[in-house]
Formats: C-alpha cells, sequence, structure tokens
C-alpha cells in the first residue's frame, strides 16, 4: 500500500501506524525517523521487527504527510526503505517520541546488511588526536563496519552479534542509548577501553594494541609478508613495489602467475590519486572504487606503473581497491605505498576466519600474524568487478555487495534452494517474490569449502527465517553441490548447466518474452550427455532449443584439459591433420586420442580459447582456472580487431554449427605478430556469434540476444559482440547484476524453476 493523503488543511491530531520494509536494520533507521520526528513535531515510537521497522505516528495531517514523504526522501544513504503499509490507528497519547526496543515476530520480509567500508566521519575521527577514537582500528558506526560477517540472527541488535561478548565502556553506553547520536544501536560499536584489540606475533616478538600495528607495518616495509585479519577474513599482505617480496608470496602460496589484488591508499581529493599512478581509470571506474562496497576493479595497468611486474604477468589489467576498514587506513597511511592483499586461504578455498586456523594453514606463507578478537561468524571474501560495454559488472559477489537480495518476476510456488555449480560458487534461496544470493563461496574441491558451502545453505535459511521446501541442483552428478542435494533429504529437481546459464539474462529483463543466448563456457552437462559450452538457445526460461553450437573437438585427458591447454590444442591440430607434439609422449596421446580414450566430445568455446593460447605459446599448461583466456585477451589489448570472416556454418542434427579448423592456419602464420594473431581470434570469434545470430533471426523471427557463461567475461570479446550486435539491429543484454561465470548459476537455477506463462 502507497501513502494516505489526509487533507493538508486539516489541523485536527491523527494517528497513522506505518510499516517499513527494505534495508531499514543496520544502517542507522531508528535514530534517523527520531530525529525527523522531533524536528517536525511528531509525537510516537519507532521499533525494529524482524525484518521491518514499525513507527507510530501522531500530529496534524498536513506534518505526518511530511514525515511520510521525509521518510523515503530524506533516508540514511546505505537504508533502502520501502512503505508496506500505511493505516490509521487509535492515537496513544504520547507526549513525545521514543524508540522502543526491538521486537522478533516471525515475518519472513527479512533484509540483511552486506557489510560497509569505513564512513567519512569515523575516518576523520580515526585520525583526530583529540578523539578518543584515535587509531582505534574498529571504529564505526551506523553508517559504516561489518554487518553480515556479524551478525548472528537478526533483529540486527548487539546482543544477536559476534559483539555479544563486548560490555560497553560507559562512554560507549552512552552514545549507544542517545537518540540523537550517530551511534545510537550501532551494534559493533566500541572503543579502545572495551572493545577488539590488535594482537601481532612473528614467533619471536608478541605486541598488541598500537604496538601491533606498528610491528605489522614495520614488517611489511622490511619486504615480509603479514597475515592480517580483517572484515570478511584474513589478506595476505606484502609489499605491492617490491619485486622480491611479491615473488615470495607466490613461491609460499604456490601462485606462479595468478592476478594478485593490490590495494592503494586514499590520496587526493577524489582518494584515487596513487591508484592513478597505476592505472587508468574511467569515470564509472571511478566511481565503483568509491563506492561503499568498495570492491576489486580490474583497470588497465599503465605502463612503467611502480609496482612489482609481477603483481599480475602476462595481464594488461590490474585488480585495484581502496581500503575499506579502519585497520588497512592505519597500515596504508603508516607505509604509504600499495599493498598487495590476497586472499588468506588456501587456492581456491573460502578466505580463513580464525587466528588459530590462520596460524596452522597460513604458516608456511606468512612470516607474521596480526589478529583481533572480533569474531568473523562466516567468511566473505572482496568482490570484483571490470567495466564491459560502458558498465560496470560482477565477476565475483562478495564482500560490499552480498547477500545479494533480487526481486523475481513472479512468485515462486515454494521456498526453493539452489544450490549453484561446482566452480566459483554461489548458492541462492528464493520465497514469494524473493531471491537472495549468498557471497562467493569457491571452488567446492576441498571438504573446507564444502564445509563452507553447507553452513552457508545453514545460514541463509536462519537469516531469512525461511526454511526450503525443495531443492535444485546442475545436473551433472559429478559436481559436489549436486551430491550434497540429493542427500539433503528435500525434492530434488536438476537443471542443466548452460539454461541455468541462458536463463541469467531473462532474470535481468523479465519483460523480453523471446531470447536467443549464446553460453559460452568451459563445459558443462549437455541435454544429450555430452558436454557443451558453445550453445546458442532459443526461447526463454524453462523452453529453451538448442540452435547452434560449435563442431564437437575432443581433447586427450579429458577433464586434464581445463588446466593444460595444449591439450585442446592437440585435438584441433589432429583433427584437421597437422602437426603438433604435446609436451607428454607424443605417440601415446597421439594413440589415445584417436582410439578417443578418455577423450570426451565437447562444444566448449572456451576450449578454444585454450586451444589458441596453447597454439600462440603463451600458455601449455595453466597454474590457474582461465589462465590461457586471461592471457590471450591480453596478449591483443593494444591492437584494434581486424575485419575477420566468421568461421563456417554448417547444419548438423538442427542446429548451426560453427567449423573451427580455418582458425588453424591463421593462429600459425609466422607473417603476424602475436598480437595480431590474438586480435585476429577475438575478431573471428565475434563475427562467427554475429553470424549465427543473423541466420538465426532470418529463420525463426525476432529475439534478443543474451550472453551468459565464463568466455563473456572476456571484456575485448564481450564489447566487440555487444557493438557488432547493435549495430546490426539486435537488442543484446549482457547480465550486470550477477556475474556472468558460474557465480550466476544459483540464481539462474531459482529462474529455470519459475511458473512458465502462457505462449
Amino acid at each position: 500500500m502507497g501513502f494516505l493523503s489526509p487533507r493538508p488543511d486539516d489541523d485536527k491530531p491523527l494517528a497513522r501506524r506505518l510499516r517499513l520494509t527494505g534495508r531499514v536494520q543496520g544502517v542507522g533507521f531508528r535514530p534517523f525517523v527520531y530525529r525527523l520526528a522531533k524536528a517536525l513535531g511528531v509525537r510516537g515510537w519507532v521499533q525494529n521487527r524482524l525484518g521491518e521497522v514499525v513507527i507510530q505516528a501522531q500530529g496534524p495531517a498536513a506534518v505526518l504527510e511530511s514525515f511520510q514523504r521525509d521518510l523515503l526522501a530524506k533516508a540514511p544513504p546505505l537504508a533502502r526503505p520501502e512503505l508496506a503499509r500505511v493505516e490509521a490507528v487509535a492515537a496513544e497519547g504520547a507526549s513525545g517520541f521514543t524508540i522502543r526496543d526491538s521486537e522478533a515476530r516471525e515475518a519472513v520480509q527479512v533484509h540483511v546488511p552486506p557489510d560497509l567500508d569505513v564512513c567519512p566521519d569515523c575516518l576523520r575521527e580515526l585520525h583526530d588526536p583529540q578523539n578518543r577514537r584515535h587509531r582505534y582500528p574498529f571504529i564505526n558506526c551506523t553508517q559504516c563496519g561489518p554487518r553480515y560477517t556479524l551478525v548472528e540472527h537478526l533483529p540486527w541488535d548487539r546482543p544477536n552479534t559476534a559483539m555479544a561478548g563486548f560490555a560497553l565502556c560507559p562512554a560507549c553506553r552512552a552514545e549507544y542509548t542517545d537518540p540523537a547520536n550517530r551511534r545510537f544501536h550501532a551494534e559493533p560499536v566500541a572503543c579502545p577501553d572495551c572493545g577488539p584489540r590488535l594482537t601481532f606475533t612473528d614467533g619471536n616478538t608478541h605486541d598488541s594494541g598500537e604496538a601491533a600495528l606498528q610491528a605489522a607495518a614495520e614488517r611489511i616495509a622490511a619486504g615480509r609478508i603479514v597475515a592480517v585479519k580483517g572484515i570478511g577474513g584474513y589478506h595476505l599482505i606484502c609489499d605491492a613495489t617490491s619485486e622480491a617480496a611479491v615473488r615470495r608470496l607466490r613461491a609460499r602460496k604456490a601462485r606462479p602467475h595468478k592476478p594478485l589484488a593490490v590495494m592503494f591508499p586514499q590520496q587526493g581529493a577524489d582518494g584515487l590519486a596513487a591508484i592513478r599512478a597505476c592505472a587508468r581509470l574511467s569515470p564509472v571506474e571511478a566511481e565503483a572504487l568509491r563506492s561503499p562496497a568498495r570492491p576489486i576493479v580490474l583497470l588497465a595497468r599503465r605502463a612503467g606503473a611502480p609496482l612489482a611486474a609481477t603483481v599480475a604477468p602476462g595481464m594488461d589489467r590490474l585488480g585495484a581497491f581502496l581500503p575499506y576498514s579502519p585497520l588497512h587506513h592505519l597500515l596504508l597511511a603508516a607505509l604509504d605505498r600499495p599493498l598487495v592483499a590476497t586472499s588468506g586461504n588456501i587456492s581456491g578455498e573460502p578466505v580463513i576466519t580464525d587466528p588459530e586456523e590462520a596460524e596452522i594453514r597460513l604458516g608456511t606463507v606468512a612470516d607474521a600474524f596480526l589478529h583481533h578478537d572480533r569474531p568473523i561468524l562466516r567468511p566473505v571474501d572482496d568482490s570484483v568487478l571490470q567495466e564491459a560495454g560502458g558498465a560496470i559488472r560482477p565477476l565475483r559477489i562478495g564482500r560490499g555487495l552480498a547477500p545479494l537480495e533480487l526481486s523475481l518476476p513472479v512468485p515462486i510456488d515454494r521456498p526453493t534452494l539452489a544450490v549453484g555449480g561446482h566452480m566459483k560458487n554461489t548458492v541462492a534461496l528464493a520465497w514469494d517474490d524473493r531471491l537472495v544470493i549468498s557471497p562467493h563461496i569457491g571452488d567446492l574441491d576441498s571438504p573446507r569449502a564444502q564445509s563452507v558451502f553447507a553452513r552457508t545453505i545453514a545460514d541463509l535459511q536462519s537469516l531469512y527465517r525461511v526454511r526450503a521446501e525443495q531443492v535444485v541442483a546442475d545436473a551433472h552428478p559429478g559436481y559436489a553441490s549436486t551430491r550434497w542435494a540429493k542427500d539433503c533429504g528435500l525434492p530434488l529437481r536438476t537443471v542443466f548447466h548452460h539454461h541455468a546459464h541462458a536463463a541469467l539474462p531473462a532474470l535481468e529483463r523479465p519483460e523480453v518474452a523471446r531470447w536467443l543466448v549464446f553460453t559460452w563456457d568451459a563445459v558443462g552437462l549437455g541435454e544429450d550427455g555430452r558436454l557443451w559450452g558453445g550453445e546458442a538457445l532459443l526461447g526463454r526460461p524453462g523452453t529453451w532449443q538448442r540452435v547452434a553450437s560449435f563442431r564437437p573437438l575432443h581433447p586427450p585427458g579429458g577433464d586434464r584439459a581445463g588446466r593444460e591447454p595444449w591439450r585442446s590444442a592437440a585435438a584441433l591440430c589432429w583433427a584437421a591433420g597437422r602437426d603438433f607434439t604435446p609436451p607428454v609422449d607424443p605417440q601415446l596421446a597421439r594413440a589415445a586420442w584417436a582410439r578417443r580414450l578418455n577423450c570426451p566430445a565437447t562444444s566448449a568455446a572456451g576450449r578454444l580459447f585454450d586451444a589458441a593460447a596453447a597454439l600462440l605459446g603463451l600458455v601449455a599448461k595453466a597454474s590457474f582456472e582461465g589462465q590461457g583466456p586471461m592471457w590471450l585477451e591480453a596478449a591483443c589489448a593494444e591492437a584494434p580487431l581486424p575485419e575477420a570472416p566468421a568461421l563456417p556454418l554448417h547444419e548438423h542434427d538442427g542446429r548451426l554449427e560453427a567449423d573451427w579448423e580455418p582458425l588453424l592456419a591463421p593462429l600459425g602464420d609466422p607473417d603476424r605478430s602475436l598480437a595480431e594473431r590474438a586480435a585476429l581470434f577475438h575478431a573471428t570469434l565475434a563475427a562467427t556469434l554475429l553470424a549465427q545470430a543473423s541466420t538465426l533471426r532470418r529463420r525463426h523471427g525476432e529475439f534478443t540476444v543474451g550472453l551468459a557463461g565464463g568466455v563473456f567475461q572476456n571484456r575485448r570479446l564481450a564489447e566487440t559482440v555487444l557493438a557488432q550486435l547493435a549495430a546490426a539491429g539486435f537488442d543484446a543484454h549482457l547480465p550486470g547484476t550477477l556475474p556472468v561465470n558460474d557465480g550466476g548459476l544459483s540464481a539462474g537455477q531459482i529462474r529455470e524453476c519459475l511458473p512458465v506463462p502462457p505462449a
């Protein structure tokens, strides 16, 4: 319901009860309501309930109208209030306005705030020698600080958070109970006298408080690696300008090539001066870097940037972010240089949160540890975004963005849990018209990752007070998420991998009735039992028809092809009758391929990118997932994409099949530079997608084109495809709310479960 509209000329005192939902807890909404009521002379009360704020407001009609309007128009920056209901009630005879204690009632309209960066007011106090929280690394207020990683259950009150064990000192208690103070019911509020403390250890030295901070800064300045406990888990931190320090980190973490994120000091009028010295920024990238989520943003790296060359070898992009916690600001102020800040984990696993576990599992990587005693209730990694097609798009949703709450285009028939895929896992929970996607969990290869996966599923249902009545999983029986779903005891529905990918554009644009979605990725199980990954699906969620693909290839070694691009290159060359010498026994590998021993067919576009990277001599064996395609994209960063013909399209089993064989000659052309050959590959794939879309439009009529799957993380390809489709008169969409990679699968699985409207 909307506003009741009393007559402005009626001065008779009235009473209204207002119910507001949306993001109204953990963002300073109640003190805002209190101050607004006091300013307007409104009497009554405000109260937190489970998932909503209830306000009893009494006053003249015109005053109540202004009050209702300002509740939305002047809400705190981090609040997202929705006025759900306004009803006339009997006046209670209130003489003033009060904030009532929270009340927990069963309800489903719970909204969980994400973790927030430190606000400007707290930052000023942090650096003010006259302030009692000067240099206190856990300073916060209602507009900043941890939320999702701190809350045990709702409503958002201190006893329900990880701060329950820290008793407030008299000064903090006075702020916490003063409705006019910006720390009124700031649940993580604390100070050096009563709050969490830092501790430092390197095996020999043990310090606490300010001495711990200084010890950590000294070790980092000396080229050491320090594991630092933050908001969502540990970072491994070292000097990003020191080649020796970065090489040491890579060697110890067994991470020889994967790019490392860099945290920069907040400098200059807009805070981005240090980043601008190392990277080129567009306006939308600058806005994303400064947003309250404080994500990692992939930027174009400047030649000669004052960073260690091994921060991101083989790449033209740099993952950069600003400090988001008071502790980060203090470290960067002490060191005055960019710092590598990579996830404190074993490769692919969720970030570590517990000090004891950190010292055990990261003990061979870190030289020292900067701990604190504020518990982290659940791990959350940093979010990662990049600009593509003029808009900022997520590659990983985490701290600051998740839990991500969305609306479904139509209500789901019963509460449903979607468990995503095996790589880049997220899970999703849907009920009524609501959809909540978890933070990035990671790859489900290890027992710890699977444990965090199960804990996240339990947490979502507990926090939102929703119990799933069915589960939906990927159709691949080997995924750890699918195995969990089969064993969980709920009714199970499976969704094919690329159907879930295709549903993501449809989730973001529910008004579109007919889609052609190109689902290009590494591999996923298809309807025919084969490994798909270069498909075009026509229709809408629940009714997809496979209408285009690529000629299959047979990489020897099966799943090993994902980490060994030479296998895809060999499959292409041998199928075309060309020579290729693999880095293993040539006769054995060729014989196995010829007899199709462990050489499953795949139509994956991602395998073509792998093959091209190997044929160009970039990557034969990858040290991280996606290395070949990422280095291939970087190889043509400065080269203009040439005009290129599309690959030949042939009819096969009722679909258009693109033949990759004509790519082989130009990829091996010694008269072309590496950059030219890489650019030609991208141009050919883009032209092939356009040719498939154009042919299918002539056959099937109009549709909107969607792009989904991990291949479209490739910025060069995605932007070229979007431009060419637009020039040809297509309406095209690349997802911008959820990751186009497997991190978006859980949301796509939910979309596939919604009722299919009549054609």
